[in-house]
């Protein structure tokens, strides 16, 4: 099989706890995918003919309720894989959660056909597979206890310190609208909140643009 040599760059940039010969086969086997800021990458009741790794931008992954509103799982970013897909394709499931791109950037897609291969003969994957499940496990305990134990008010503060650090950055371009809609609540609520949240000298408020500096102090 030929290697694509894009590919391979990408994979060792990205994905060094891989062997050789493993990024050699992915090299081979897989394509590359690019995708836009707000582009669906993935949408329920989806079946999957490939995992993704993410080599390049930010995913977003949420579920949608019967009512249309949307609940926020877990981010994927370069470096990362999603454990869900690769549970539906392996079990040749539907998707039950959606994917958005909340950047451009770019994706290695994995054949579902070469799953048990290659978690049988590479240990690296093996591993790298069990690791993504465990991380992403925990990531949605987190948020479970988020939702179970905690305060409207605390939840907000838990969401703006996971988004400042997953993106690296003290500054969130994100809309009321679109924090209500992932912490399943009304824009009133997470306005209410935020507003007093600026007033304790915790977050700046701008159009479209929430400085959250002192919360990672």
């Amino acid at each position: 099989m030929e290697v694509n040599n894009e590919i391979r760059e990408l994979l060792t940039e990205q994905f060094p706890m891989f062997e050789s010969d493993l990024i050699d086969i992915l090299s081979a086997i897989g394509s590359l995918k690019s995708f836009e800021e707000g582009d669906e990458l993935m949408r329920t009741g989806q079946y999957f003919k490939s995992t993704m790794l993410i080599v390049d931008g930010l995913v977003k992954l949420y579920r949608e309720g019967e009512d249309g509103g949307e609940f926020f799982v877990y981010y994927i970013e370069a470096g990362n894989a999603c454990a869900l897909s690769m549970v539906c394709a392996s079990q040749q499931k539907t998707s039950e959660v959606m994917a958005k791109a909340m950047s451009d950037g770019k994706a290695i897609l994995i054949p579902i056909d070469k799953m048990d291969a290659l978690m049988t003969e590479y240990k690296s994957w093996y591993y790298f597979v069990l690791e993504t499940y465990r991380s992403r496990f925990e990531e949605i305990l987190t948020v479970i206890d988020a939702i179970a134990f905690k305060a409207m008010d605390e939840r907000l503060e838990f969401y703006l310190k996971k988004q400042a650090k997953t993106i690296d950055s003290n500054t969130l371009s994100i809309t009321h609208q679109e924090i209500a809609q992932d912490l399943s609540t009304s824009r009133e609520v997470i306005s209410r909140l935020l507003k007093k949240m600026e007033q304790k000298g915790m977050v700046h408020l701008h159009r479209h643009q929430i400085d959250v500096q002192p919360l990672l102090d």
